[in-house]
């Protein structure tokens, strides 16, 4: 749906000699730019965002985040690079063709709200519809399908002043929503939201994008935000890419000392799954395999336990060391006479946070399982705690 190669934005120069400046690669090219007296806020920056994604963009204060998200619309002209939307390329657009590029495919939900002070709640949800010149009716019905579900329909004939933060900004994003965009360019929506209130439009925000799977752009600074609802975070550093990736990518593998600082105080928990903590596991079982066998294949290994599968790889149970003893003594003849079911069974996908505490209670590993409940593999104790300790952090001159 989007991709942008190579955009740059040179502040304070005329073009032309911005472009000149930027023939050099590297540092030489911000010398370059310093010295001619322009300031290079995005320095060739390329990604992708593919259809019905949620791509956050992230960094701290003076990063770039917000040029290159305004770049994505042309609210900032680029002064290099280019840009291709759903195909089209955006700096080839004449200004009539943009403005309804703007109306009718991409539009845009503000840190600060950007209502109309002076219009009713359901004036404002309507406003790029009257901007679009739809007929009043078909106004004031999509408007009221908006705030019907941003949950705010018993507000509509109120005004801006009467409602607060978190209200105010679901106005925004009814209004958004009210125009059918197919992407939302979403710039630190939140961050202006008490903490209560912002967690609660993150979960409305992945509650409508569950149902109507837009294409949103979402720029934040709060690490915790971008792990949260990002299917994929930029994270940038001075203009630059410094990664990426997907959250459990940057926090397990972060490309560098920065993005490792950067991450250093995410709660891991809720962000790293069974499936970073995946091993395969040392020894299994097969139905029909005697209490002999599989004993001394514990031996082997000094476990006190053992995954028992059947022949679709299913896990039927465990059987521990005691267990297949106790057939041996009894003349039990093959291991399912030993089946018991102390073990606990999680999604490849499910966060540590919903398992970690039951790692270790049991005589095996927590088991890590598809939909049809084969073992894909096992996360031992060492492994979830090695996934959640905090690396030490890095610090830069």
């Amino acid at each position: 749906m989007i991709e942008a190669r190579g955009l740059t934005k040179v502040y304070g120069m005329p073009r032309d000699g911005a472009v000149s400046a930027l023939r050099g690669a590297g540092e030489r090219r911000r010398n370059a730019v310093r010295e001619a007296g322009g300031f290079l806020a995005v320095d060739d920056v390329g990604f992708s965002v593919s259809a019905g994604e949620i791509f956050v963009i992230m960094g701290l204060s003076g990063s770039g985040k917000s040029t290159v998200l305004r770049m994505l619309n042309r609210l900032v002209e680029p002064t290099m690079g280019s840009l291709l939307v759903d195909g089209a390329d955006l700096a080839a657009l004449p200004q009539d063709e943009l403005r309804q590029l703007r109306n009718r495919k991409i539009n845009m939900v503000f840190q600060h709200f950007a209502l109309l002070p002076h219009r009713r709640v359901r004036e404002n949800a309507a406003y790029g519809l009257k901007v679009r010149q739809a007929p009043a009716k078909q106004r004031m019905e999509r408007a009221d399908w908006a705030l019907r579900r941003v949950g705010l329909e018993q507000w509509a004939d109120s005004y801006p002043h009467e409602l607060s933060g978190g209200m105010k900004q679901r106005v925004g994003l009814a209004r958004a929503l009210a125009t059918d965009a197919e992407i939302l360019l979403m710039d630190e929506p939140f961050s202006a939201l008490d903490p209560l209130i912002r967690r609660d439009m993150q979960e409305l925000l992945l509650q409508l994008q569950s149902e109507d799977r837009r294409t949103i752009v979402f720029v934040t600074h709060d690490l915790n935000e971008a792990m949260r609802i990002g299917e994929r975070i930029m994270v940038m550093r001075d203009g630059r890419v410094a990664q990426c990736a997907t959250a459990n990518e940057i926090i397990s593998a972060p490309a560098d000392d920065y993005v490792t600082e950067f991450v250093a105080d995410v709660d891991r928990s809720r962000v790293l799954t069974a499936g970073n903590v995946l091993r395969p596991p040392l020894v299994t079982a097969r139905c029909g395999e005697s209490p002999v066998e599989v004993l001394k294949r514990l031996e082997n290994v000094e476990m006190n336990g053992i995954f028992v599968l059947d022949e679709t790889g299913r896990v039927v149970g465990v059987a521990t060391d005691k267990a297949l003893a106790g057939a041996l003594r009894d003349g039990g003849t093959t291991v399912e006479s030993c089946l018991g079911g102390d073990y606990h069974a999680v999604p490849a996908d499910a966060p540590i946070v919903e398992f970690c505490d039951l790692a270790g209670r049991h005589t095996v590993p927590i088991a890590v399982v598809d939909a049809d409940r084969r073992l894909l593999g096992v996360a031992p104790r060492a492994a979830i705690l090695a996934a959640l300790a905090v690396p030490k952090k890095v610090r830069h001159a």
